[in-house]
């Protein structure tokens, strides 16, 4: 017991930051991979290294020694395994950095107070295309791109560069238009590209009665900082996708209300 009470006495200040920021990484690092399968292999590898420092401290050294060298090769390994990870979280942390010069205190529907909002898109027809294809049972996916520009998904479609129309979308879409699978990408106020190919989340925990159109608007809010509208092919229920979470069921209201919180309107 003498030999504990020490132990307390010589904490300081940094002891306790240095416990707070350990504490948020795991946290930041939980955030990022929760609901997908990495969270299993981020645990396995967190109790093992867990027992190390057990087995460490009870200076059982041979057992020790065995964790140790797990735990160095390990440290290559989890780079690999975790690289779509780490490539996510390096991209949400540089598209933080270059947008918080444009910091606006406006209130948004998915809170990021680092991400710039001064993006420039003609809401009404927007809008308007979404009302009708909801109305018909037209299937699409919207992205709106922000400082992102996703130029490599670009290239995988159609290139179109015309004024954003709700008949232009419509036609997109239509399910005889052969540009109808895959994305329309808006960039710069007008329609970049159509037919385009976005990787699908890997999140386990979503919703199996959602299809690839979903899971393509949340997989890309999760690498960039698009945004990202959805009109069900079944039901012609709207959805929203932002920073890697998703709003269902969204009404024409919401869906306007939230554009012109993310995005200052262009009459055109």
């Amino acid at each position: 017991m003498e030999n504990l009470i020490p132990l307390f006495i010589h904490v300081k200040i940094t002891d306790i930051i240095d416990i707070l920021l350990v504490a948020y990484l795991l946290y930041a690092i939980f955030k990022l991979i929760k609901g997908s399968v990495a969270i299993n292999i981020f645990t396995g590898l967190f109790l093992i290294f867990f027992v190390w420092k057990i087995v460490e401290f009870m200076e059982m050294r041979m057992l020790s020694e065995i964790l140790n060298q797990f735990v160095n090769v390990g440290a290559l390994a989890l780079i690999i395994v975790f690289q779509p990870e780490i490539r996510k979280f390096l991209i949400h942390l540089g598209t933080s950095a270059s947008s918080g010069i444009n910091h606006s205190k406006k209130t948004r529907f998915f809170s990021n107070p680092f991400k710039s909002i001064s993006f420039e898109v003609n809401i009404d027809e927007i809008v308007k295309a979404c009302k009708n294809m909801s109305t018909n049972l037209t299937g699409a996916i919207i992205i709106i791109t922000r400082n992102n520009r996703l130029q490599e998904e670009v290239k995988t479609g159609e290139i179109i560069d015309a004024n954003i129309s709700s008949s232009l979308i419509e036609s997109i879409f239509y399910k005889n238009n052969p540009l109808h699978d895959g994305a329309l990408i808006i960039t710069d106020n007008k329609i970049a590209a159509a037919r385009c190919v976005v990787k699908i989340t890997e999140k386990t925990s979503f919703p199996s009665q959602y299809g690839l159109r979903h899971r393509a608007g949340l997989g890309i809010t999760e690498q960039t900082d698009a945004f990202v509208i959805i009109v069900s092919e079944q039901t012609g229920k709207i959805a929203i996708a932002d920073e890697g979470e998703v709003k269902f069921n969204v009404s024409l209201i919401d869906l306007k209300r939230t554009l012109l919180l993310e995005f200052n309107s262009s009459e055109n």
